[in-house]
């Protein structure tokens, strides 16, 4: 028996008959009856046909491709996530086979081609320019060509009488061409070979180890390559990526940003630039017909190298021989909806069944990523040293709450020594970035008067002022309202902005800097298709002098000639609750202060902040990584936190907010009976963001050292749980967000 997944919304799961002489095998595509139609499905597993059964199962219809779509180790590691992140497999094949290919709407495209396959001489071309002047045209044309081979739709329109005759005369053949859909089709950059670069001590040893792991992955560890920023981590990873090339492997690249995906595209054929038709992307930005195409050259081997975001984990490569996991801390890289997995787990595991080497690259690692070499569990490489010899960025903190003094209580954005830097930088030619990650132009709209504030009425949140679009606009669920010119409330003529964003500090810039060149990145200005390229490769050719950005900016990112990074309020994630909220703040601040001072130019950073003394803002200013995780990592210890143990989210939402309170505290009691040793239960509290999407939201956070018995406890209490119809339970294991 075939348990077949139905293709659609609906997770249907059915048990089929298995006729004969049809090779049916897990992973398998397959077409099947279902009520009087015919559906598509995907085969779960294969099971022994059960002789007792009361009833006779209906049969597949027939294979609809000979060969497994999910590899064997796909497959496994589908089981593995399902049983770790208490999802359900349905929603873990979903992930494995994108909708793309899952679906029947989707082909490959194709065009036809005449090709010429008997060239008539001179005498018989000059009687057919008089008699058939238009199978004469064509032919000229396929001869003129330099294969003999052109697209129809390149011979003229009106011609297909005229192709019909020369076919039928034996002098062409007609056939349909699959023409791929390339995601950078459209791109003008012209790629040029860029030969490797000789490596310095630490890369060569960093190099050494990651090709020994390549060579012998049973017994090799996963690696994690801790390297301040600029200190060449992508050198290492692209000449590691040949040596992968050169034993017939292939190399997957995971990168946390579809921001960062076409920067690490460039980079990857610019170096292969022999076989940059075998590399491969795959990232939501594209459409389903390109997903499409990437997906099944990858599958069948004409895709070496797969670029990608997180989905990218699951890319069908065979014979894969390098996993690499840049900036293995990013939050992106766990999936916020079901299956819930995190990218980096799933590539140390799927490296682990394959098997093959897994090297995790960071200028500022995840404790949880640090704790595992500490312990052994992963192998430790470093880069101290950047790559050109130059030394980190000075970076200067600067006390805002100073510059508020100064200003008269007004809104203090730029401070004096920003200000001052900025005109020396454009003086000299040199480029400069400002991080502020939040977008729109003021956090909020509140009335003087009595005090109301414009509020989103989906959420529990101020709506965000939007100069450009002159919008108010919801940055948690996407509503937009129109901006009141009166209070709503008591009807006061004054209503006054709050805070800043992006495009504020981009008027505030247009000011102190009329003949600067500058250009803003974030959600809303880099809306349109290849916007984010396209300006980067004009600040890249110095067409822009000051770069605005939200964490769009904050990675990745090389320009040589930038030598002042500006962090224009580095508090705003500082003051959540969240544990992590300290190691979010050091990490950014580190990545962004690491865009400064890339080339031959020292670099300068100034931090903005009310709270100077914290620890993650004074160990970013010294480039500490191990100073801030050694006090973090004793902080974490004393209350049981991760690494020290796995904590997970136990959250109901309902449009009823009592219904939903009600709901987490009948699962709360059944989770305290039988509880397992050791296993920390907190109580029920609304979630810090209480109202979302028109939704109320309570939650329950869960600790303990085992994973698996954590993630058991909790869905043995759902199981047994009838919720009402309209509350919502979700369960995050190792869960990131605790908003």
């Amino acid at each position: 028996n075939a348990r077949v997944l139905i293709d659609g919304p609906s997770e249907l799961v059915f048990d089929y008959a298995i006729p004969d002489g049809l090779d049916v095998r897990p992973g398998c595509r397959v077409r099947v009856p279902l009520r009087r139609k015919s559906a598509g499905g995907t085969v779960l597993s294969i099971a022994p046909a059960d002789g007792q059964a009361d009833f006779a199962l209906r049969e597949l219809e027939s294979l609809v491709d000979p060969e497994p779509l999910i590899t064997p180790v796909l497959l496994k590691a589908g089981e593995w996530i399902a049983g770790y992140y208490g999802s359900s497999i349905e929603s873990v094949i979903r992930s494995l086979l994108p909708e793309a290919v899952r679906t029947e709407e989707n082909s490959a495209k194709t065009r036809r081609i005449a090709l010429l396959t008997n060239a008539p001489d001179e005498t018989a071309l000059a009687k057919l320019s008089k008699r058939a002047p238009k199978q004469f045209a064509i032919l000229s044309l396929l001869i003129a060509s330099t294969d003999g081979r052109m697209p129809v739709a390149d011979l003229g329109e009106g011609n297909a009488a005229a192709l019909k005759a020369l076919e039928k005369a034996g002098l062409i053949i007609l056939e349909a061409e699959e023409v791929r859909r390339d995601p950078d089709a459209d791109s003008a950059d012209e790629i040029l070979e860029f030969k490797p670069l000789p490596l310095n001590p630490e890369q060569a040893e960093a190099f050494e180890a990651v090709t020994a792991a390549i060579a012998d992955p049973q017994n090799a560890k996963p690696i994690l390559l801790l390297g301040v920023t600029g200190s060449g981590k992508t050198e290492v990873y692209l000449q590691a990526a040949q040596r992968a090339l050169d034993l017939g492997k292939t190399v997957l690249v995971l990168v946390p940003e579809i921001s960062l995906t076409p920067q690490t595209v460039r980079r990857f054929k610019s170096r292969f630039a022999a076989i940059q038709d075998q590399v491969a992307v795959l990232h939501s930005n594209l459409s389903q017909g390109e997903r499409f195409d990437e997906w099944h050259r990858i599958r069948k081997g004409k895709a070496r190298i797969v670029i990608g975001a997180r989905s990218g984990v699951f890319a069908p490569l065979p014979d894969l021989g390098l996993i690499i996991v840049d900036e293995e801390h990013e939050n992106s890289y766990k999936q916020e909806n079901p299956p819930r997995y995190h990218g980096r787990d799933v590539a140390v595991l799927r490296a682990a069944f394959e098997p093959c080497a897994v090297v995790l690259g960071s200028a500022t690692p995840s404790l949880e990523t640090w704790h595992n070499c500490q312990t052994g569990k992963y192998q430790l490489l470093r880069l101290d040293q950047r790559a050109d010899g130059q030394s980190m960025p000075l970076v200067r903190v600067v006390d805002m709450r100073l510059e508020k003094a100064k200003q008269k209580g007004g809104v203090a954005i730029l401070s004096d020594k920003l200000r001052t830097a900025l005109e020396q930088r454009l003086e000299k030619g040199e480029q400069s970035i400002l991080f502020l990650n939040r977008r729109g132009f003021a956090r909020s709209l509140q009335c003087p008067a009595c005090g109301h504030v414009c509020q989103c009425p989906h959420c529990a949140v101020a709506l965000t002022y939007h100069r450009t679009d002159e919008r108010l606009v919801c940055h948690v669920c996407g509503h937009q309202a129109i901006v009141p010119h009166k209070c709503p409330e008591c009807r006061a003529p004054s209503i006054l902005l709050q805070g800043y964003g992006t495009q504020k500090v981009e008027e505030v810039l247009a000011k102190v800097l009329p003949t600067a060149k500058f250009a803003r990145i974030d959600a809303d200005a880099m809306r349109r298709k290849h916007a984010l390229r396209d300006t980067l490769n004009a600040f890249k050719s110095h067409k822009i002098d000051i770069l605005i950005g939200t964490q769009m900016i904050a990675k990745g990112l090389h320009f040589p000639n930038v030598t002042l990074v500006g962090i224009l309020n580095a508090d705003l994630g500082l003051h959540v609750p969240d544990f992590r909220a300290g190691e979010r703040t050091f990490q950014l601040l580190t990545q962004v202060a690491g865009r400064a001072g890339r080339g031959d130019l020292a670099g300068e950073v100034i931090v903005q902040t009310f709270t100077p003394h914290s620890p993650s803002i004074q160990y970013s200013r010294k480039h500490d990584f191990d100073g801030f995780a050694e006090q973090e990592m004793d902080f974490r210890r004393q209350f049981s936190f991760p690494p020290y143990a796995h904590c997970s989210v136990l959250t109901a939402r309902s449009g009823h907010e009592r219904r939903a309170e009600f709901t987490l505290q009948t699962l709360h009691l059944r989770l305290a009976e039988n509880l397992p040793d050791g296993m920390v239960l907190g109580e029920v509290l609304p979630s810090p963001l209480i109202r979302s999407h028109g939704q109320f939201r309570f939650q329950i956070t869960l600790r303990h050292h085992r994973a698996r018995g954590l993630t058991n406890h909790v869905q043995s209490v759902l199981a047994r749980t009838t919720l009402p119809d309209d509350v919502t339970v979700v369960f995050d294991m190792d869960a990131l967000n605790f908003s």
